[in-house]
């Protein structure tokens, strides 16, 4: 009998290192330097300034970039952040997107892009610099949002927001809600009447009118965006779980969004669950018992850092594997972008290298499923084809 060596698995780690992955939903690189500090605030998910008696590079995340992130700059692993951040510096944000962005492996973006696009590179931007192709991701609140700005009556809202909504998304691969952090999960699974949208959008509007634009965090208006997106019928893509302190976390379990999936399954629209941690066992589960529904657990591998492996090996206990996939959810920073893919392949290496050498899997299971999650399921749920 062939002895595998355990925990090893070169050739499977071999293959897995060049798979192109897609991260299905990432936000593009810094497009300027950083200060030290608005650097470590933006390795962290609190909105919080960092401390002055403490280092954000004192975390998982921290010690993740000083770890890999630092070879790719040309510094020995584990440099201090003070060599780490003088040789970013001396490099320049261009070529340190550049070199982090080409180690990262990914072959496929699709950028969500309705958080502080200003500051960072689009889906045409991170196209060129990276040379793959990058699609757009279009978030419902910033749609509704720019409808609001550029005028327009109660009655007239929803019209609008669907005019609007299709033509901003004419060339996009899929659509994003941030319900989790306007509102919670815990909201009214159906449709609202266009009566009561009608209603919701005037008291919204009122309030914009008084104080500049007003937050869209009114649940008939939220679940308005969400239905209405359904019906547009590109995938949709749910923030959930982990996130800075704007989301009450203990509102943004999926299970609360049970009845939306339910009422949503005739339908057949992907419903795709961002990044879950700690609900990832949730989201699993969800996605083994209802066809249309998917998950990820990107955001929480950049910042487990050593302890991803664990992530993503509990991501692997339940759902089919056809309905999972990867992303990265990296904004800012391209060091988030290099470790979303890098910890990811890494976690998947040890994870079913694992399987293998305890005779469960074959090594051909284990870089299909790989292979899977990597790259086709994406393909397959965004429509992207094999060279898209």
């Amino acid at each position: 009998m062939r002895r595998v060596e355990p925990m090893t698995g070169e050739s499977l780690g071999r293959v897995i290192e060049e798979i192109p992955l897609v991260d299905h939903h990432v936000h593009g690189v810094l497009a300027g330097e950083v200060s030290r500090r608005q650097f470590e605030e933006l390795i962290t998910e609190s909105d919080r300034p960092v401390p002055a008696w403490m280092t954000q590079f004192d975390s998982q995340v921290g010690f993740a970039i000083l770890r890999h992130c630092a070879p790719v700059l040309g510094l020995d692993p584990h440099p201090d952040p003070e060599t780490y951040l003088a040789r970013r510096v001396e490099l320049g944000t261009e070529e340190v997107n550049r070199r982090l962005l080409a180690a990262s492996g990914i072959g496929h973006f699709l950028v969500e892009t309705g958080y502080r696009g200003d500051e960072i590179l689009g889906p045409d931007q991170m196209a060129a610099v990276t040379g793959k192709p990058a699609g757009e991701i279009v978030r419902l609140e910033a749609i509704a949002e720019r409808v609001a700005a550029e005028g327009t009556d109660a009655a007239g809202f929803a019209a609008r927001f669907e005019a609007v909504l299709w033509e901003r998304s004419r060339t996009a691969r899929g659509l994003k809600t941030i319900v989790a952090y306007r509102h919670g999960l815990d909201f009214d699974p159906g449709p609202p009447t266009a009566a009561e949208v009608t209603e919701a959008a005037g008291r919204w509007l009122r309030a914009s009118d008084r104080s500049g634009p007003a937050r869209l965090d009114d649940p008939v208006l939220l679940r308005h965006l969400i239905w209405t997106g359904i019906e547009r019928g590109l995938p949709l893509q749910f923030h959930i779980g982990y996130g800075d302190p704007d989301i009450d976390l203990r509102r943004s379990d999926p299970l609360l969004l049970r009845g939306l999936i339910e009422l949503a399954e005739p339908r057949h629209v992907p419903l795709l669950l961002l990044h879950c941690y700690p609900f990832h066992r949730h989201a699993g589960y969800l996605a083994q018992v209802y066809p249309h529904v998917y998950f990820d657990v990107g955001l929480g591998v950049s910042y487990t850092g050593a302890r991803s492996v664990a992530v993503v090996a509990e991501s692997l206990e339940l759902a089919p594997f056809a309905k999972i996939l990867f992303s990265s959810d990296a904004w800012g920073p391209a060091e988030l972008h290099h470790l979303g893919a890098l910890l990811w392949r890494r976690a998947m290496t040890g994870v079913l290298s694992g399987f293998v050498a305890e005779g469960e899997w074959s090594e051909d299971q284990a870089v299909r499923v790989a292979t899977m999650i990597g790259e086709r399921n994406a393909r397959r749920v965004y429509g992207l084809g094999e060279d898209a």
